[in-house]
This record gives C-alpha cells, structure tokens and sequence, in this order.
C-alpha cells in the first residue's frame, strides 16, 4: 500500500507496523528511512485549528499540530495553540482535523502556560490511531530526527534535521519564566500563532515521538526548540490528576558544576568543597524550606533522596510533584565538612 503520508509527501512502503525497529535491526540509514518513521507516527497526527474572537466582529483562526496519545482521543499539543479557547466569554471553537480527513470538535481538558502543555480531547465510536510515545532521556547531539504538522495549514507536512543540542536551558533561548529544558533542532519548527505547526511530534527515526515541536529563533535559520517527551508526559499526567503542575519548592538557586566551573571556583577560594561533580547552591530564599533544612550558600548537592547528583535535571526529576515529603540531602561544604539534611520542600505558587 502506499504510505499514510500519500503518494505525494511520502514514499511508497510495506506494511510498516511489521517492520522492526531500527534500534531491533542495527540498520543504518536509507533513502526511505525518514519516510517510514514519518508514515509510521502519520495516522496519529492531527491538525489543531481554533477560532477566536467575536463572531461578525473579528475572528481569527490559530492553526497548530497534536498527536493522538490514547485511542480515547486524547491529545497532546502545546497550550499556546489553544489555550484561546478556553478564555473568557470569547472562547473559539476547537476543530481537529484527523490524517484520514474526519474533523471533530475537540475539547481543551486542561493546560499549562509555563511549560506550555495542553491536553485536549475528541470523541470517537471507534478507537482512534495513535502515535507511539519513545523516550527523550538518551538523546544526544547529531542523532536525525522528524518533525510533521501542519504549518500554513499544509497538512502532513514533514521536515527533517539533526539533533543540535539537548537540555538546552531555558533562560539560554530566553524564556525566563520557564523552568523547562529543550531540545534543539535545525528541523524546520514554524510557530503558532496564527499557523504554525507546533504542537507537533518531533520524532526519532523509528517514528516515536521524543518530543512536542514548540518554537523557532526569529533571528535565525535552523534553530527550532521542542519540549522532550518525557517532560510532556509528566506534565500532562500532572494536570490530569491534580488540575495544575505541582511544583515543589526548595527555595534555592542551583548551578550544575562542570570540570571547569570547579576549577574557577577552586582558584578564587581555595577551601571551596573537593568535589569533581554535583550542583552548587549560591543563593538560599531566607524562610525557604530550604533554610529550614539547613541548606546554606556555598553548599553542593552531592546526594539527594539516596542518588548520587551530577545535574539540576536529576533533582528536579526527584522532586516530581512531591510537596511536604521530607528529602534526605548530603552536601558537602568548605575545608572538607560534609552534612546531611532533611528539607521539606512546600508547593510553588504562581
């Protein structure tokens, strides 16, 4: 049969779902390697469009991607593409457009600015496709990766590129309220608002998604961003359960120690901790948990709930939504001390 993407987009394949993984085969690249992972994730796919304003007034119409993440019609895209239809007295209409053509109304179940995840709903008879959910964890730069959505409202549309950078931080790209890391990549990312394709899965090359493609350098070619999937994922189940993101609060500023952070440290203060690795602390809030547990600045993480800290990620993965459980936290300090201490970390509010 030919491939889900069309005979146009996509090249001519087999019974793709028969195929092994390439992670399964060993295989290397082939000229239609991108097309099968992208005709593999193509069903689950869908266009987001939602209009906005008051009609016979203004009405605008945003434009953005998603992908089926249950057979339940439940969708992951970002908040930025339809968080308008969930405020105020002109709230707009949801339209998702399916890869087979069908269009359903959809229905925003909940959203987040701040990592900008949404999750959004269709109803179904039938059990819908879905898009094979991988991992973001052992990402690293150079792999080939696939972006598809919809920018311009060109359906199925299809882009591919490298890896550039993972972990990108947030304040380095310059969203400052964020506390998300990224994925760089040169795959070509157009943003919503009005027609984009954010929202869309950034996928690798077996055709699972690690990534919610989200935005693009203004300034610059080939710098796109997308949030890593396992950030999504928990977001999302966040907001499922809770309403909101539970985030727990430490009440700290934390820095990620290289080889070469330390050995500035060590040249400016000679009783600076003898450490090859962990996460400095240079400010504590006064009346933070963290003050409480008696966390001081200066400090480095070198344990935290019984793990061995080389990296914030790791403490904020820890953390979860975990708010008012005691952490066990061993820090080591100048001229040799170390301490173990208990910090009770409080919900984070807005």
């Amino acid at each position: 049969m030919w491939s889900l993407l069309g005979k146009n987009s996509i090249a001519y394949s087999e019974d793709l779902s028969l195929r092994p993984s390439r992670a399964e085969t060993g295989d290397f690249l082939t000229r239609y390697t991108i097309a099968d992972a992208a005709a593999k994730a193509a069903p689950g796919i869908v266009n987001i469009t939602v209009d906005v304003g008051i009609r016979n007034v203004f009405m605008a119409r945003s434009s953005g991607s998603g992908s089926i993440i249950q057979s339940d019609g439940t969708i992951l895209t970002n908040a930025h593409v339809v968080a308008e239809a969930g405020r105020g007295s002109h709230s707009g209409k949801i339209v998702v457009t399916l890869h087979d053509g069908r269009t359903f109304t959809g229905e925003l179940v909940c959203f987040d600015m701040i990592t900008d995840i949404a999750v959004v709903k269709i109803k179904s008879k039938a059990p819908l496709p879905t898009v094979k959910i991988g991992s973001s964890r052992k990402l690293r730069a150079g792999e080939w990766v696939i972006a598809v959505g919809s920018p311009l409202h060109l359906q199925n549309t299809v882009t591919a590129g490298i890896i550039s950078a993972v972990e990108r931080k947030s304040s380095e790209i310059g969203l400052h309220g964020a506390t998300t890391d990224y994925i760089q990549t040169d795959a070509a990312i157009n943003q919503a608002f009005l027609q984009g394709n954010s929202g869309g899965p950034l996928l690798n090359m077996d055709g699972e998604v690690i990534g919610i493609n989200t935005i693009k350098a203004m300034a610059a070619d080939g710098v796109s961003f997308a949030i890593p999937i396992d950030t999504a994922v928990k977001v999302m189940n966040q907001l499922k359960k809770h309403g909101h993101v539970v985030r727990p609060w430490l009440g700290i500023k934390m820095l990620e120690l290289t080889e070469a952070i330390i050995d500035q440290l060590k040249d400016r203060d000679p009783s600076f901790p003898n450490v090859s690795k962990g996460v400095l602390v240079p400010q504590v809030i006064p009346g933070s948990p963290a003050e409480k547990g008696g966390l001081r600045p200066g400090d480095v993480i070198v344990e935290f709930d019984g793990k061995p800290i080389d990296s914030v990620s790791q403490i904020v993965d820890l953390l979860g939504d975990k708010v008012g459980v005691s952490f066990k936290v061993v820090v080591k300090r100048a001229y040799g001390k170390q301490a173990t201490l208990i910090v009770v970390p409080e919900e984070a509010t807005p």
